[in-house]
């Protein structure tokens, strides 16, 4: 912070509105793919485990090695194979995602009580209908709750990418922030960051109670 200059400059902000705006549209971005990604490779390995069960524990401790890993430090791995790229940040926050939606979504599946699946093969259901009619909605809650916590914990994580110049509010928290000694833009994008997982987070309730009304009708 360069002497004689104010705390908070709201004229900054007031001229930087499209440069903030395509910043959260990154931030926003990043974050979808990962969660998308690590929602897709979580599902898949859930539905091994629910067909081979001892397969539980070598996935979830290989997700927890995975997170392991401090972010630095798997970037400077990735980068030389990856290169300066969204690929190096997404794989690295894919692989974050992991230890919480797969845990969450064997958990889920873990559940469902054993005489409900016995009633469901007694009405003559194939496995696929089983999996899509019964077990699925009744893990539900569980899965989303981990989507909750893995969105939020990632929407917090992208903002390390800008280290490798993927983008995103990071831009604003360290490169004109921290690097530049600009105060203006810290506060900025940690107040940016910290309302995006809110908006994440409160979005993720309501589709919670939109797929799962009878978990709410328990509840009451």
């Amino acid at each position: 912070m360069r002497a004689g200059q104010p705390f908070f400059r709201f004229d900054w902000l007031a001229d930087n509105v499209d440069q903030i705006a395509r910043r959260m549209g990154e931030q926003f971005y990043i974050t979808l793919i990962a969660i998308v990604a690590g929602f897709i490779i979580s599902f898949g390995l859930a539905l091994l485990v629910r067909r081979y069960p001892r397969l539980a524990g070598p996935f979830v401790g290989i997700a927890g090695v995975l997170y392991a890993i401090p972010s630095i430090a798997a970037f400077v791995l990735l980068i030389p194979i990856t290169h300066l790229t969204l690929w190096t940040a997404e794989i690295v926050l894919t692989s974050y995602t992991l230890v919480v939606l797969v845990r969450n979504m064997i958990a889920g599946f873990q559940a469902v009580p054993a005489e409900v699946l016995e009633a469901a093969d007694g009405m003559g259901y194939t496995n696929a209908q089983r999996l899509w009619r019964v077990e699925l909605p009744i893990a539900l809650p569980i899965i989303i709750a981990g989507v909750r916590i893995a969105a939020v914990t990632t929407m917090g994580l992208v903002t390390i990418a800008a280290l490798i110049g993927s983008g995103g509010l990071g831009y604003l928290i360290v490169n004109l922030g921290i690097v530049r000694q600009f105060p203006t833009a810290t506060i900025t994008g940690v107040v940016l960051v910290v309302g995006a997982s809110a908006l994440v987070d409160w979005a993720l309730v309501v589709l919670q109670r939109r797929l799962t009304p009878w978990s709410q009708a328990q509840g009451a």
